[in-house]
């Protein structure tokens, strides 16, 4: 088991939040709030009680409001990427902010996506399982038919030592991407495009044997659309009783 924690995280906050139309009309779907806390905040503060120092948050759609909320965060420090003029996706959003993340690996994070945690923290438990040597990329994954929210018939198929690979089409996989993971840095140094996706980064390590699964310890919950939001508050309620 590693002692490695990642110092930075990368919080994709600039997408349009198309699925959660009508709530994201005139709110960014960062900002929506599940159980009380905007969607956003739940990411960061489970970052800061891991101990990570920054979190380096995109913002594009409806970016003042974004700006406006974080700014009074002290844990983790949070440091802007300015998408305002173009969305770049992902993995054009990890480009441009790469002078911010540094040569270091570091934590990927949308915010659509939490769980309801079970006896061990899972981003330690993903930094401990981070084996630069084997890895490229380690992914917090989580049972397909055991999560909430999931729409899609899963994204991965995982080997005992750990080892993911992609879904073949029409098949069902028994994991699904959290949308929490940890990727090293060097993968985007020679990319010359702006924009550009992440999901392709993940098949190739795949097809590399460098990509490996961490599966979540507690209940996952996909927060992507406005009926997912009241499924999420009630699996919420139903832990605390």
């Amino acid at each position: 088991m590693s002692s490695f924690m990642p110092g930075k995280a990368m919080v994709f906050a600039a997408g349009l939040g198309s699925r959660m139309r009508p709530l994201t009309q005139t709110m960014p779907k960062p900002l929506i709030k599940v159980a009380g806390k905007p969607m956003i905040d739940h990411m960061l503060d489970r970052f800061a009680a891991a101990g990570v120092g920054t979190a380096i948050v995109n913002v594009h759609y409806l970016a003042d409001q974004i700006e406006a909320h974080l700014g009074a965060r002290i844990k983790p420090k949070i440091l802007i990427s300015d998408e305002r003029e173009r969305l770049l996706d992902q993995g054009g959003g990890i480009g441009k902010a790469l002078p911010l993340l540094g040569p270091e690996p570091f934590f990927l994070s949308n915010t659509d996506a939490f769980w309801i945690e079970g006896p061990k923290d899972n981003l330690r438990r993903l930094a401990a399982a981070w084996d630069p040597g084997a890895m490229d990329i380690l992914l917090l994954v989580a049972a397909t038919t055991a999560s909430i929210g999931v729409d899609w018939p899963g994204d991965f198929l995982m080997a005992t030592d750990g080892r993911l690979t992609r879904r073949e089409e029409r098949q069902v996989a028994p994991f699904v991407y959290t949308g929490v993971g940890i990727i090293k840095s060097e993968l985007f140094e020679n990319e010359t495009r702006e924009v550009y996706a992440l999901a392709p980064f993940f098949f190739q390590a795949a097809e590399k044997g460098r990509l490996f699964g961490q599966r979540l310890d507690g209940l996952w919950l996909h927060v992507g659309t406005p009926q997912a939001v009241e499924e999420a508050e009630q699996s919420i309620a139903r832990s605390v009783l």
